[in-house]
């Protein structure tokens, strides 16, 4: 059974914390809300530190659910998970997991070909690139300093569980060019007058970057390698940025057989 907290339980004041990207830094761990999420990550093996559930998403979960956790379940009114959560109607269950990233170097040395988010500020997007990564069989991703932070709320919930299972590591561009040098990769841009996307050789060493929505991979990336089209037919100034990551990811998957 759940140990029942209070209101104004100072347990809940660092999981209320968790809402913000220095919280998150300081504790080394973040929340994920709703049992789909807590689905995911106990598919991937995710470890528990703690669940945080009001009466109905204690029902909802479930006992199996809930012993599967093994971890501390703690049951808070209403109002507390108000408090915790960042969403307008919260789904009664909230779990707190480890912040785990990677480093650039051993990200790199894996020899997989991997995302790199260039500056990538809108997290819809950045959760949308994370499944397209997993789903097209890409390595893991880099998150470019001064853009959008992996375990922003909006990011986890758009990743669906992709997140939990792709190495995830987080590197300004100078250190990024030095460890693909270093690691034997090419860095692969999106670009008008690029070789036509299926026309370009991708090699599995490959780094995918993917700009900022507005400034594009030159407002973050000093010099890249290699620079792909992805051929357009009808009028329009350009894709959104998840979905030419998608289409790109997409065209080096088929070179990865």
């Amino acid at each position: 059974m759940p140990t029942s907290l209070g209101l104004h339980s100072p347990k809940l004041d660092a999981v209320r914390a968790l809402r913000t990207k220095e919280g998150r830094r300081d504790q080394r761990r973040f929340g994920i809300e709703g049992s789909t999420l807590v689905e995911e990550a106990l598919r991937s093996g995710v470890t528990f530190e703690a669940l945080y559930v009001t009466e109905a998403g204690y029902e909802s979960l479930g006992p199996l659910t809930a012993a599967q956790i093994n971890a501390p379940v703690y049951l808070v009114p209403e109002k507390a998970m108000g408090r915790l959560s960042d969403l307008e109607s919260p789904p009664g269950i909230l779990a707190v997991v480890p912040l785990e990233t990677t480093g650039l170097e051993a990200l790199l040395g894996r020899g997989e070909p991997v995302l790199l988010l260039a500056g990538i500020n809108d997290p819809g997007n950045a959760g949308t690139l994370l499944r397209s990564a997993e789903i097209f069989g890409l390595g893991g991703a880099i998150f470019g300093e001064g853009g959008v932070e992996p375990y922003n709320s909006k990011v986890v919930r758009a990743a669906m569980g992709a997140i939990f299972r792709l190495p995830i590591a987080e590197a300004g561009p100078e250190a990024v060019i030095a460890a693909a040098r270093a690691a034997g990769y090419r860095l692969v841009a999106t670009m008008r007058e690029g070789v036509p996307l299926d026309g370009y050789p991708f090699e599995r060493r490959s780094i995918v970057a993917v700009g900022n929505e507005r400034r594009g991979i030159a407002g973050w990336l000093p010099s890249w390698d290699a620079e792909v089209a992805i051929p357009q037919r009808g009028e329009g100034e350009s894709l959104n940025a998840a979905v030419a990551g998608g289409i790109v990811m997409y065209a080096l998957s088929r070179h990865l057989a």
